[in-house]
């Protein structure tokens, strides 16, 4: 047996664990969930069904026949926690086929190809949405209007928010603009004469709840979603005052999956910086990164885009922003 070593006193014994803390995220995504059902109906359940069996499918076999492992790791929760992040990342009338193929990369290539649970460098939910974005960009830009319970495959698409503000851009024409919602209705989702986004974009309101309730069990720290958040709106706010080709910041910063990105995908444990100054430098850059790629990239949307690239800066963020070790004497200048 080897020897075991113990370090010096103080100790301190938490009452976190890996199940405790993905499920209690499962529980803060509930009402953004229950407000897709209620958005998109029969859609919004097959997507999210399809995507969670997926995701704990492809782990529990690539665990038990290509890594051999004995133990299995689909009772933590993080396989299910993946697969609802990657429904909510989609639209409402995506092909099981094709949200079969984003499970497996998010859990075969995001997470596993790594080593598993807390080895992935990117998250693995955003892995799967990128393949998906740039496999499929048709299916993945084609968005269901809400209010279409019983529709599925055959539901009305429409353009989104975001889609008119780069339209905006592109033409140099700020009344276009004018065809935006308004922002009450973007906090609360009701807009459905227009593409309503994701699963998990349509109301921020339901996410500022989950925000809410992961803060109170203090699942996660302010850092990350205020730092993205914060940076956006004011990066927006400038650029609106600048040129009102771009839209008001309020608008920005509700529109699209930016408070499903902060709030939920940038504040993983495993991809994101372990020091809240850390936290914050990595959250002000994946802002940073949203709002150029949103303005001035190829998508409407950034998030997703910003959020891994982000992911691979985190070991260097780490490395230049470390905490101050226990009984450390600072050198003598």
């Amino acid at each position: 047996m080897g020897k075991l070593i113990v370090s010096l006193s103080p100790h301190a014994h938490g009452t976190d664990t890996v199940g405790r803390n993905m499920y209690g995220v499962i529980i803060a995504l509930i009402p953004a969930l229950l407000v897709s059902f209620f958005f998109f109906g029969i859609g919004s359940a097959i997507v999210c069904a399809t995507s969670v069996a997926a995701c704990i499918l492809f782990e529990w076999a690539i665990n038990k026949f290509i890594l051999r492992n004995e133990r299995t790791t689909i009772c933590d929760g993080s396989a299910a926690l993946t697969g609802l992040l990657l429904g909510m990342n989609l639209p409402s009338n995506l092909p099981i086929w094709i949200i079969i193929i984003g499970a497996l990369f998010a859990i075969g290539v995001g997470k596993m190809t790594f080593g598993g649970l807390g080895q992935n460098i990117f998250n693995p939910a955003l892995v799967g949405r990128c393949v998906l974005l740039v496999a499929f960009p048709a299916q993945m830009t084609t968005w269901p209007q809400a209010g279409q319970w019983m529709s599925y495959l055959d539901a009305e698409t429409g353009a989104t928010p975001l889609a008119i503000m780069k339209q905006a851009i592109q033409n140099g024409d700020a009344s276009v603009l004018d065809k935006l919602p308004e922002s009450l209705h973007m906090l609360i989702g009701t807009y459905c004469d227009y593409g309503a986004g994701s699963l998990g974009e349509v109301c921020a309101l339901a996410l500022l709840i989950g925000l809410a309730y992961m803060l109170w069990k203090k699942i996660i720290t302010w850092h990350i979603p205020v730092s993205i958040i914060g940076t956006v709106f004011i990066i927006a706010a400038i650029m609106h005052i600048a040129n009102p080709i771009y839209a008001d910041p309020v608008s920005v910063i509700l529109s699209g999956g930016l408070m499903l990105g902060a709030i939920f995908m940038a504040t993983d444990y495993v991809t994101s910086p372990m020091t809240a100054k850390g936290q914050i430098i990595y959250g002000v850059c994946i802002g940073l990164l949203t709002i150029v790629i949103r303005n001035w990239g190829a998508y409407p949307e950034g998030m997703s885009f910003a959020i891994l690239i982000m992911n691979a800066f985190t070991p260097l963020i780490n490395n230049y922003v470390k905490p101050k070790r226990f009984g450390e004497v600072p050198a003598k200048q």
